[in-house]
C-alpha cells in the first residue's frame, strides 16, 4: 500500500490494527476525526461506501435465508459477487493505466500522522561498486498519541529492474521505532550497488501487513508499481 493515500488504514481500525499500524489509539477528538475524513481520497470514501452497502446486502441475504426464502437470497448474493467482481476489476485496470508516482528529495510520503522523507543522501564510488547512503526522516505530526509504523520497507532498484536491498546494520534506528508526539528522528541505510548500474531510485514501501491497498482504486498495488525517487 502507497503513502499519502488517505488515512483510511486508522479510520478502520481492524483493519489498521491487522497490518500492524498503530500500538496506542486513545479516543479520537473532533477536530483529528474531521482530518482524517477531510485528508481521504475520493476513492477511500468509495471503498467505505460499498463496504458498508455490502455489509448491508450480506444481512439482507441472511434475512432471507433464515425466512427460508433460498432463491430471493441466492439472487442477491449472485448480484453481490457480480457487483464486487466489477468494482475489483476496475481497481486491477487502473493500476495497469495509472503512471508511477516520482517523489523528490525532501518530498514527504505520510501515512496519517506518521511520515517517512528521504532528507538526503551521498554517493560515493567504493572499488568496482557504488554505495548510496540515505538520510531518512521518520516523523509523527500527532500531538497526542505514542506511534510507530511497521512494515516499511526501502531499497535501491536501477533500470533493469534490480533490486538492491540496505545493507545489514545492528545499529541503525529501526524503522518502527516508537515516536512521541511530535517527534522526528532519522535513520540511515546504506547500498551497494553495481558501478554499471544506471537510473538508480529509492523505493518507499510496505511489505506485509493486511493488503488493504489491494482493494481501493488508485493505491500502488497490483500492476502498479511503488513511488520512485531518482538518485541518479
Amino acid at each position: 500500500m502507497g503513502f499519502s493515500r488517505g488515512p483510511l488504514a486508522r479510520t478502520l481500525s481492524p483493519f489498521a490494527q491487522a497490518r500492524g499500524k498503530k500500538q496506542e489509539i486513545p479516543l479520537a477528538s473532533s477536530h483529528t476525526l474531521w482530518y482524517k475524513v477531510l485528508s481521504m481520497t475520493p476513492f477511500d470514501l468509495l471503498f467505505i461506501a460499498l463496504f458498508l452497502l455490502a455489509v448491508f446486502i450480506l444481512l439482507t441475504a441472511a434475512w432471507f435465508a433464515v425466512r427460508r426464502d433460498f432463491t430471493r437470497a441466492r439472487r442477491i448474493l449472485f448480484r453481490l459477487l457480480v457487483g464486487a467482481g466489477a468494482y475489483m476489476a476496475v481497481v486491477i485496470v487502473a493500476s495497469a493505466v495509472l503512471p508511477r508516482r516520482v517523489i523528490t528529495v525532501g518530498e514527504p510520503q505520510c501515512s496519517d500522522d506518521w511520515c517517512v522523507t528521504i532528507a538526503g543522501f551521498k554517493r560515493m564510488p567504493e572499488g568496482g561498486s557504488v554505495k548510496y547512503t540515505v538520510d531518512l526522516q521518520l516523523s509523527s505530526r500527532a500531538r497526542r498519541v505514542s506511534q510507530r509504523e511497521n512494515n516499511l520497507a526501502v531499497y535501491l532498484t536501477d533500470a533493469r529492474g534490480r533490486r538492491y536491498d540496505p545493507a545489514a546494520d545492528p545499529s541503525a534506528v529501526p524503522f518502527n521505532v516508537l515516536l512521541a508526539p511530535q517527534e522526528s528522528v532519522v535513520a540511515t541505510r546504506s547500498f551497494v550497488v553495481p558501478a554499471d548500474a544506471a537510473g538508480v531510485g529509492l523505493v518507499i514501501t510496505r511489505e506485509g501487513g493486511f493488503p488493504i491497498g489491494w482493494l481501493i482504486i488508485g493505491y500502488d498495488t497490483w500492476f502498479r508499481k511503488p513511488p520512485l525517487a531518482r538518485l541518479q
